[in-house]
């Protein structure tokens, strides 16, 4: 039972990858599309680049969107409106017309003649509600044929037969200027304006209704293709009947009934593809990033990118497939490379756009450009803490998928005529998107624990607390640690190391001296020594166990395990040698385990660059005369020591690497000191 328990201790890293697969591939898996995934990938006006192809079964040619829409369109032109007549409203007008007629003509001139006008009007009320009266026709093109309903009987007339409220003045108008009364034109015109009202109204649901079923009439399909036709030759080129042809066999394919037996084979073929794909992706991230393969959260970080980026493009593809490319990809690899670097980058977001020409249409033109303007992201943001560097590369992807999408249009099409510009417009929602990125690192920094480029940046400012604290309680060690800094981000940058962590690292690597800064020579101004009233012993003690206190004080004031790493490891497991021959002098027998320091060594190559900065900046410190020739040869002594003690055998560093550094100490602290080669008399 214990060996079985000190096993799985042994490989719970292991396992947890492996259940990581498992369960990112269910996940990923379970938000493909089921249905059998058509074998053949064609675009129209390219050649055909398979052998000739012949119709499996007897399907139906379905007609393209644009077919559709046009017989859509058609059916609602052709389509006869319905009115509803409301007898009612016209009885009631017609009756106010008898109660006011007497009280607007009163004067004498019509007193006479008020049974003639009072006939006359009523005949021209009778002509306006011939048809009735609607408040509003504008949506309606002149010439329409319309129907008028009556209760329950229903009358063909044409549009221009319904009487408009503006247009009644026109009527009276027109129907007075050559009668005998056209003295009482503004007589009738006040009366009808009282009197006159809407009996007409638009009936809608009954118009709808007989238009839909025009719209069901129309048939999806136009023709059917028999079993063994030729469809397509290899290497004819798709037109657009051949497409349309090709498009409707695919369709065929992918909506026929599925067995529970087929179906189960499409999703286990989806298991094998998509675990391989992540397999490769462990493979590498073990073989070429091992740091980050021995990191259970980095690996997790990894694949919730992998599996966020599928979910995003499968949501989109539901709601409309068209709008494909405004999921923002390109923040896959950027994130990736803000947190690790850009050969990772690249590699996960090449996995998941492998993973994601699953579900798009067009795999072949939507993985092409997705690959390209990874690789632009991938070398325009060198780094993304700077902001300028992010819109610049925003607009350079965005100019990518542009000219893409064009290239394709005009390979597709032969023309430009009909570009779609709304996809343009998709392209530029991406670009801006991606912008998005800095805000999610913050809130991926916060979740997972990461640092990034961008809170290293933070950390570099000398105004933060804790190196305020360190300026105040240690002045000494802080302009060590500066010092340090600039010598080890010079060598960093040579050497093509990140030179923002080793900054960091070095700013902060001697915070531990706060806990008792005077017992560090460097801050003892007023030239008493500390150490003189105590054993060689508890000296050695003291200036070991600043690794332990600045440990301490960086996780209180939580510092990121990255920048503690360079804490734990500036002094690797060297010895505190001044201190080990003074108890030598004491006693020969002395354990010089007592005076060394705990530890782990350097394991990269920016802690590396920070133990020798850090010694040699501090061991500068005791040049009385310095020379150009004695600065060379103390930075060779104290560099080959650490190499001859094995400082750096767990650091991914060469020796040529290790040259390189020792030339950029050595000029950096000739600059320092201010020294030039001395010419002979």
């Amino acid at each position: 039972m214990n060996d079985i328990l000190n096993k799985f201790y042994k490989n719970q890293g292991s396992l947890y990858k492996i259940l990581l697969c498992i369960v990112s591939t269910i996940l990923i898996v379970y938000l493909f599309p089921k249905s059998g995934k058509f074998q053949f990938d064609f675009q129209q006006n390219k050649p055909w680049q398979y052998d000739n192809l012949y119709a499996p079964v007897d399907f139906a040619i379905l007609k393209s969107e644009d077919q559709l829409e046009q017989e859509r369109s058609e059916a609602e032109n052709n389509i006869i409106p319905y009115f509803i007549y409301d007898q009612d409203i016209a009885n009631e007008s017609k009756a106010a017309y008898e109660n006011q007629f007497a009280s607007v003509f009163t004067d004498s001139i019509f007193r006479n003649r008020q049974k003639e006008l009072k006939s006359f009007g009523s005949k021209i009320l009778e002509d306006i509600y011939k048809y009735g009266v609607i408040s509003d026709i504008a949506s309606f093109e002149d010439g329409r044929k319309v129907y008028l309903r009556r209760g329950n009987e229903i009358e063909e007339t044409s549009i221009e037969n319904l009487n408009t409220t503006d247009e009644i003045t026109i009527l009276i108008n027109r129907r007075l200027v050559n009668s005998p009364y056209v003295q009482s034109v503004n007589r009738f015109k006040e009366l009808f304006f009282d009197v006159v009202q809407p009996n007409v109204v638009y009936d809608e649901k009954l118009t709808n209704k007989e238009l839909n079923a025009e719209l069901s009439k129309i048939a999806p399909t136009k023709g059917v293709v028999n079993k063994g036709s030729r469809i397509v030759a290899k290497g004819e080129i798709v037109e657009q009947n051949t497409y349309q042809i090709l498009k409707s066999l695919q369709a065929e394919y992918e909506s026929q009934s599925w067995t529970a037996s087929k179906y189960n084979w499409v999703v286990f073929g989806y298991v094998l593809l998509v675990s391989v794909a992540l397999t490769m992706l462990l493979l590498f991230i073990r073989n070429y990033r091992e740091a980050v393969f021995e990191n259970n959260t980095k690996v997790t970080f990894i694949f919730f990118n992998i599996i966020l980026m599928v979910l995003l493009t499968t949501i989109i593809v539901k709601y409309d497939a068209n709008y494909v490319y405004v999921v923002p990809l390109c923040i896959l690899p950027l994130v990736i490379k803000a947190f690790f670097d850009a050969r990772l980058g690249m590699f996960t977001h090449v996995i998941s756009i492998l993973l994601l020409g699953f579900i798009v249409p067009n795999t072949s033109e939507y993985m092409f450009l997705q690959v390209i303007a990874g690789i632009v992201t991938i070398l325009t943001v060198s780094e993304l803490y700077k902001r300028a560097n992010l819109f610049i590369s925003v607009g350079q992807i965005t100019f990518i998928y542009i000219l893409g999408y064009f290239a394709f249009h005009i390979i597709h099409e032969g023309t430009i005529d009909n570009l779609e510009w709304e996809t343009f417009s998709m392209f530029i929602i991406t670009g801006l998107a991606t912008l998005f990125v800095q805000p999610l690192i913050y809130a991926y920094e916060k979740i997972f624990g990461l640092v990034s480029d961008l809170s290293l940046l933070e950390l570099t400012d000398t105004n933060s607390k804790l190196l305020k604290d360190l300026a105040n309680k240690a002045p000494g060690t802080f302009h060590h640690s500066l010092n340090v800094a600039n010598l080890a981000e010079a060598a960093a940058n040579e050497i093509g190391a990140n030179s923002m962590l080793t900054r960091v690292g070095a700013l902060y690597h001697d915070i531990g001296k706060m806990a008792n800064p005077t017992d560090f020579t460097e801050n003892q101004s007023t030239g008493i020594n500390t150490h003189e009233d105590l054993s060689p012993y508890e000296s050695a003690r003291i200036i070991i166990d600043h690794v332990i206190n600045g440990i301490e004080i960086a996780r209180k004031n939580n510092l990121p395990d990255r920048v503690i790493d360079f804490i734990r490891t500036h002094h690797g497991t060297s010895t505190v040698y001044y201190f080990y021959k003074k108890a030598q002098e004491q006693d020969e027998d002395v354990n010089i385990e007592d005076f060394r320091y705990p530890g782990p060594l350097p394991f990269s190559k920016e802690t590396a660059i920070l133990m020798m900065a850090d010694s040699v900046e501090a061991a500068s410190k005791s040049l009385k005369n310095p020379t150009s020739v004695l600065i060379d040869s103390f930075v060779e002594k104290i560099v080959n020591k650490q190499m001859d003690d094995n400082q750096f055998l767990n650091a991914n560093i060469t020796f040529k690497e290790i040259q390189v550094i020792k030339k950029v100490l050595k000029s950096k602290l000739n600059n320092i000191y201010h020294l030039r080669i001395e010419y002979p008399e």
